[in-house]
């Protein structure tokens, strides 16, 4: 019975994601903060004491990501997928436009086209 009910939970989260087309990352990301460290031009986000980033330049109103790095002890857990959709969402949410160097960003987007809408004009095209 336990191993149903999980099955229903875990069926829901992702007729959830689908509906949403937004958030796939998972749930134990989901209350982790993205902190923007303007000062070292970076996203950060801080689980169990390591620290993921994503590397960014600001130009008035466009973020440009340029890399993202996920701590060995992250990896294949869904850290990267986590903070590229808190970022994406920090970018859509105070409402700047994006231009994707970053080759996961750039992957990620290409996955879930529903984020081209935050995509700088100029590059729109490419996605």
């Amino acid at each position: 019975m336990a191993a149903f009910i999980l099955l229903i939970l875990k069926t829901d989260y992702f007729v959830d994601c689908v509906l949403k087309q937004k958030k796939i990352m998972k749930p134990e990301y989901e209350n982790v903060l993205l902190i923007n460290n303007e000062q070292a031009e970076r996203f950060e986000m801080t689980a169990d004491g390591f620290t993921a980033i994503i590397t960014y330049k600001l130009n008035h109103f466009t973020f440009t990501l340029l890399h993202t790095e996920v701590p060995p002890q992250f990896e294949g857990k869904g850290a990267a997928t986590a903070i590229i959709e808190k970022t994406l969402e920090y970018i859509e949410k105070n409402h700047f436009k994006l231009i994707p160097f970053c080759p996961l960003v750039v992957a990620y987007i290409k996955r879930h086209p529903q984020w081209k809408m935050i995509l700088d004009p100029g590059v729109q095209n490419n996605y």
